[in-house]
C-alpha cells in the first residue's frame, strides 16, 4: 500500500492551522478521520500511527493541537523538557480554542472532494479532543484512545471544560480504549466515564480496557509500548469505523 502524504494549512478563525493529510495513493473518495495528536504534536511516533490507519483506507487528517505561538511548528521530543513543553502548551490553550480548532479541520475534511463520511480519533489530551468531535453531527464515529480528563472534566486551560455534560450533543458512535494499568485514568476514572455514558442513555458505547496496558501504550517509542496492544486495539478501531 502506497500512501500520499501533504503537509496543509486550514484556515481557522485564531489563525491557520498546520496539519498532515495521509491517504492511500489513487483519486477515490474515502472517508475522513480527523485524527488528534497526544501534547508531543506531529511526531514520527504518531505520523506512523497515521500511516497505519491511512492504509486502512481513509483519508487521515493529522493538525497541530498547538498551531499558535511557539509551539506551532514544533514536533516535542518524548522527554521531559519536550513533556513540560506540551503540558505548557495545554494549560495555554483554552477549550474554546480546541473547539473552534476542531470544527475548522471538520469542515476542511467536509470539503474534501476526496472524503466521504468523518470520523474522529486521538491519543491522550488527543483523546479527549476527539471525544468533544463527537459533539459535531458530521462526525458519525469517534474512538478515543485512553483520553485524560473526561472525568474530571480537565482540558488544557480550563479545569472543568464540560465535556461529560454535553454527552446529549452525541450522535454518533462511541468507542473507548484504555489500558488497565493507566494512572491518568484508573478504574474509578472509567466508571465515571461509562456511568456518564449510561445515564445519557449512550448504551452502546463501545469500551476496551486492555490488560496490563500502560497510559500512551500504543506510543511506539519509550517503555510503556506495547505492540501486541496496539495491534489489537488499532485493529479494534478499524473495524469500528468500517462497521456501520
Amino acid at each position: 500500500m502506497k500512501l500520499r502524504e501533504d503537509e496543509v494549512s486550514v484556515p481557522a478563525p485564531g489563525g491557520p492551522v498546520r496539519a498532515v493529510v495521509l491517504r492511500p495513493s489513487g483519486d477515490g473518495p474515502l472517508p475522513g478521520v480527523l485524527l488528534y495528536t497526544d501534547i508531543f504534536q506531529l511526531t514520527e511516533s504518531t505520523l506512523r500511527t497515521a500511516r497505519r490507519l491511512a492504509s486502512a483506507g481513509f483519508v487521515v487528517c493529522v493538525p497541530e493541537i498547538y498551531p499558535d505561538g511557539d509551539l506551532a511548528g514544533v514536533a516535542l521530543e518524548f522527554d521531559d523538557a519536550g513533556k513540560q513543553a506540551g503540558l505548557a502548551g495545554a494549560a495555554a490553550t483554552t477549550t474554546a480554542s480546541f473547539d473552534a480548532d476542531r470544527v475548522a479541520v471538520l469542515s476542511y475534511l467536509d470539503g474534501r472532494p476526496d472524503t466521504t463520511t468523518l470520523f474522529a480519533t486521538g491519543f491522550c489530551i488527543g483523546g479527549h479532543l476527539a471525544f468533544r468531535a463527537a459533539f459535531d453531527p458530521r462526525v458519525a464515529a469517534t474512538v478515543c484512545f485512553y483520553p485524560t480528563g473526561l472525568h474530571n472534566g480537565a482540558l488544557g486551560a480550563d479545569p472543568d471544560a464540560g465535556t461529560l455534560g454535553s454527552l446529549a450533543e452525541i450522535r454518533g458512535r462511541l468507542m473507548l480504549v484504555f489500558g488497565s494499568q493507566d494512572p491518568h485514568v484508573p478504574a474509578d476514572a472509567r466508571l465515571r466515564i461509562i456511568a456518564a455514558l449510561y445515564d445519557a442513555g449512550l448504551h452502546d458505547a463501545e469500551l476496551h480496557v486492555y490488560a496490563g496496558g500502560e497510559h500512551a501504550f500504543m506510543r511506539d517509542v519509550g517503555p510503556r509500548h506495547d505492540p501486541v496492544l496496539t495491534d489489537q486495539a488499532l485493529t479494534a478501531a478499524i473495524s469500528f469505523f468500517t462497521t456501520l
